[in-house]
């Protein structure tokens, strides 16, 4: 039994200590919203925050998670800078397929925590390890320009 952190409540969850946070938190916790995509860390889909910063949870095991604050997408509408990043995303239309979008939006969020005025390098660099199979990464920079507006 591991005991996590996961959106600021203590979960128990029954499984191997080298088990993927992402499988702990669809398959274990009931969490969906996380999405499986490649299972090697590359397309970004499975993106939650481990101590605000943006991890792969395809690879990361819960071992790694014991003890520290894992956030996921359920989280983000009662964040403020995760609302306004949300809020931006229906209001430029960004996702299509909509299957990348949680791990889009986590990676956008930790972006802005960070930097509240990002260019567009700065946002290409955030966002470089998150793939859209849509194509829609012009809209997802103006979703994350008018979100660092909103929060200014």
């Amino acid at each position: 039994m591991v005991t996590l952190n996961i959106n600021g409540r203590e979960m128990q969850v029954d499984a191997d200590p080298a088990t993927p946070i992402l499988w702990a938190l669809r398959d274990n916790l009931n969490m969906t919203g996380t999405k499986f995509g490649c299972g090697a860390a590359l397309c970004g889909a499975c993106t939650v925050h481990l101590n605000g910063d943006p991890i792969r949870s395809c690879i990361t095991p819960i071992s790694a998670a014991a003890g520290q604050k894992i956030t996921t997408i359920e989280a983000m509408e009662a964040d403020p800078v995760g609302k306004a990043v949300q809020d931006a995303w229906v209001r430029h239309d960004v996702p299509q397929c909509g299957y990348c979008q949680s791990g889009q939006v986590m990676s956008a969020t930790a972006l802005l925590r960070t930097n509240k005025k990002p260019s567009d390098a700065d946002i290409d660099g955030a966002m470089s390890g998150n793939i859209c199979r849509c194509g829609t990464y012009q809209r997802i920079r103006a979703a994350i320009k008018d979100a660092a507006t909103t929060l200014a």
